[in-house]
């Protein structure tokens, strides 16, 4: 068995209680204080998360912009320097190879943030798909990079203590680049994003200067009631705004228009892509069927991959579910047949060995105020 990999931050893990879990072969913390401490917390005040072990992947030469436009289904021409996109790449037949953003840091050269699971197969797809006659270079940096996020509505109080950087300037899907903090010398890409439906930065430096930052960030944060959160409040802050997860929402087998996510998905744009006649006939047909939420009438909390049930026929599965740390709800996220995607529709999901009642609800579950 492979040693599991870490990120140039696991030192600091034990030194704040870290429980560390194997998540796709690395070493992650999957809780420091507890879960729902580390959600209500990132909510309320801020959370700072190490998300190193995502991927990087560097894209640039003249025909970058082109050979993007046929990998991704979203429209890489209307990216400027300094802003970021959510995109996909997919198979022909619309089922997602992979979700993440494009960074444009400049004229024909473009960053991608994958997921970690993925970057190695994300960069042979790219690759492959490469035309011999094209002037581009494509290359894998994840190791040059470490990635913290800091959320929360009090992440910019927090994170502007410790630069000159007008943070305020940054707006939402935004980057400034280079941003330079106190005491550590190396240019950071500082942006307004994040996977947690609250305001924060995500910050991508140096992976040798990361545990400085980390540790300048919690000092920083001290008196704002900061703390570390692991990958187990991450995933049910995402939850709760309905952020897709790669291996649950969306899959080789589910496209981005079943998920929901036709936002980014441009089929009208004039450049080809890899899996657009599918997608395109799903936009406009409607797909055979969708993601929706719904919350559990009966006990029972719908875990991911309970199969969900009209009667006694299989109509779907549940992608994601737990009980809301927010809502204090027994939710989900689940994938049917599109005739049962209505608001208000009573399902039944399988949990154990009871069928539960759930109604069909609107999503996000939860959304900040602005």
């Amino acid at each position: 068995m492979s040693a599991l990999k870490q990120t140039p931050l696991f030192p600091e893990y034990a030194k704040l209680g870290g429980k560390t879990v194997d998540f796709g072969g690395w070493e992650l913390p999957v809780q420091f204080s507890g879960i729902k401490q580390e959600h209500h917390t990132t909510r309320t005040q801020a959370g700072l998360f190490d998300v190193s072990h995502m991927g990087e992947i560097l894209i640039e030469g003249p025909d970058s912009e082109a050979f993007l436009q046929y990998v991704v289904t979203n429209d890489i021409s209307r990216l400027t320097p300094n802003r970021a996109q959510y995109t996909f790449m997919c198979y022909e037949d619309g089922g997602t190879t992979d979700d993440f953003l494009i960074y444009m840091l400049d004229d024909d050269q473009y960053l991608l943030v994958v997921n970690a699971a993925n970057t190695q197969k994300d960069f042979e797809w790219l690759t492959g798909q490469k035309d011999k006659s094209q002037n581009v270079s494509i290359e894998n940096v994840s190791a040059d990079y470490a990635q913290l996020a800091l959320q929360g509505p009090l992440a910019e109080t927090i994170l502007q203590k410790l630069t000159e950087t007008d943070l305020s300037h940054i707006k939402f899907f935004r980057f400034d680049n280079p941003v330079y903090f106190s005491a550590i010398d190396a240019e950071a890409i500082v942006s307004r994003t994040g996977y947690t439906g609250e305001d924060g930065f995500e910050i991508y430096l140096d992976a040798a200067k990361a545990r400085d930052l980390w540790n300048m960030i919690l000092e920083a944060g001290n008196e704002y009631g900061i703390v570390p959160a692991g990958l187990g409040a991450r995933d049910t802050l995402r939850f709760e705004v309905n952020l897709p997860l790669y291996g649950q929402e969306l899959s080789e087998t589910i496209t981005p228009v079943e998920a929901g996510m036709s936002f980014a998905v441009k089929v009208n744009k004039e450049a080809d892509f890899i899996g657009k006649d599918t997608l395109k006939k799903q936009i406009e047909q409607g797909p055979a069927r969708g993601l929706v939420g719904i919350e559990m009438i009966d006990k029972g909390i719908p875990r991911t991959g309970y199969t969900v049930l009209d009667g006694d026929r299989t109509i779907g599965f549940v992608t994601t579910g737990t009980q809301s740390p927010t809502l204090k709800k027994n939710i989900g996220l689940i994938l049917v047949e599109s005739t049962y995607t209505q608001l208000g529709t009573e399902v039944f999901v399988q949990v154990r060995n009871r069928k539960c009642k759930a109604v069909v609800v609107k999503t996000p579950f939860y959304q900040r105020d602005e």
